[in-house]
């Protein structure tokens, strides 16, 4: 399954390539890649223990201290290395060989576990040794998430990579249903201490993936030299790529302004339809369950299209705009499931686009920005969003999210295909109404100069 000698190298899509028909794929053809399917049943295991360690930490800090504001803190101290060190780590992750470095930040992560185990089980353990816990992995993860993104492009070839990056959606939102559950499971029958040591121990899997690939048939990709300035150069490299620069601007809107759901979905439960706990937990499963689909419908479509990633924010969007309006808990719950979909939809094809259109030495200096993006937007929308919610209403602030994703989404696509020459054609096929972006005619360019 080695590539040919060009494989990794080949010229990125123009936009007009990434707003053309998209190819169909089986859903799940990257399994049949051997290392990519060591890594993918790797994942499955261990996504499952991350997100019981999420609860069971959690559930944690709030034994300790009855203080909401401290797991505050303990989220923060987790996302914070991101934030602040992201793009040194993408510098980083484009000099280091890949699976070495995915074996070294996951075994970090797996001893974190495993000593938060042993002070949890041991009834020594204190708040503060959370906050290490929560801080250190934070810091493992400003290498691992850049390395794990861009590990998938030397696993699989570039017609799959959409694929393979769906499936890796697919398999965190199916751990985001049954990691919780079985942490309730386990923190009510045994205690948080064994929820740790089930997630220290679930990176046994994705260790034994790492070690059983076989080197030979992943693909090769150039690795950046030492040097200085690579930091600023991956950032002019971004600027001066329409299609890299205008999909993370897209992506930055649509997660600061549109992924504020933690303050939407609890306002609406309490506020509006006075269900509690109950319907907010509800809320979540049916997202969750949408945005299963919609990383497995991605899955399917095989490559990455722009077109495809600013219908999607538009649909988002006009869905937020929808539900911010629904009169019953029932279709307002209802709504989650496409709201999910659209939403995974953006994520995946952004992405996969992004790492389609970027020169492999340059991948992870690319990816770190991209998630930096990504991530970055909730510290920064949470609290514009809970303004807006409590000066106007709920109501007012999921509306507000939806039409700014929609304008940005509308905004970027002419962009886009201003920068492409390419002009909006609607027309039937089949019988179906069809909105697609082709190139513009000699004739209108001419005209227009």
């Amino acid at each position: 399954m080695s590539s040919g000698p060009g494989a990794d190298s080949a010229p990125a899509p123009t936009t007009h390539d990434s707003l053309s028909d998209p190819q169909r794929a089986s859903m799940f053809s990257s399994l049949k890649v051997r290392n990519y399917r060591l890594f993918f049943m790797g994942q499955v295991v261990s996504n499952i223990g991350t997100w019981m360690q999420r609860i069971a930490q959690d559930w944690l800090v709030l034994s300790l201290t009855g203080s909401a504001t401290a797991v505050g803190v303990t989220t923060a101290l987790q996302f914070l290395p991101m934030l602040l060190f992201g793009l040194y780590g993408g510098v980083l992750v484009d000099r280091l060989p890949k699976r070495r470095t995915l074996l070294f930040t996951q075994s970090a992560m797996a001893l974190t576990g495993i000593a938060l185990a042993a002070l949890t089980l041991s009834g020594h353990v204190q708040v503060w040794h959370v906050y290490v816990a929560a801080f250190a992995v934070g810091l493992a993860t400003v290498l691992d998430n850049p390395a794990r993104q861009t590990f998938v492009s030397e696993m699989v070839a570039p017609d799959q990579l959409q694929n393979a990056v769906s499936l890796n959606s697919a398999n965190f939102q199916s751990a985001r249903l049954i990691g919780p559950a079985v942490a309730g499971v386990m923190i009510t029958g045994v205690g948080t201490g064994w929820a740790f040591l089930a997630n220290g121990l679930s990176f046994v899997a994705p260790l034994a993936g790492l070690l059983m690939m076989r080197a030979r048939e992943l693909h090769v990709v150039e690795r950046a030299p030492r040097g200085k300035g690579q930091l600023r150069e991956g950032l002019h490299y971004v600027a001066g790529r329409p299609e890299l620069i205008w999909t993370i601007v897209l992506v930055g809107f649509v997660s600061t302004f549109g992924f504020n759901f933690p303050v939407y979905l609890s306002a609406f439960a309490d506020d509006v339809f006075h269900a509690g706990a109950g319907a907010y937990s509800l809320f979540n499963i049916l997202m969750a369950v949408g945005s299963l689909a919609g990383a497995l419908l991605a899955a399917r479509r095989g490559t990455a299209r722009l077109r495809v990633l600013v219908a999607g924010a538009v649909a988002f969007g006009a869905m937020e705009l929808v539900a911010a309006t629904a009169p019953s808990l029932w279709l307002f719950a209802l709504l989650m499931v496409p709201i999910g979909m659209f939403g995974m939809t953006v994520n995946v094809t952004a992405n996969s686009s992004v790492q389609l259109s970027t020169d492999p030495a340059m991948r992870g200096r690319v990816m770190a920005l991209y998630m930096m993006v990504f991530m970055g937007g909730a510290p920064v929308g949470a609290p514009i969003a809970g303004w807006i919610t409590d000066a106007y209403g709920v109501r007012a602030g999921m509306a507000a999210g939806g039409a700014v994703s929609v304008a940005a989404a509308v905004t970027i696509g002419l962009v886009l295909a201003r920068v492409g020459n390419l002009r909006l054609s609607v027309g039937w096929n089949r019988g179906h109404p069809q909105v697609r972006f082709v190139p513009r005619e000699r004739e209108e360019l001419a005209a227009a100069a």
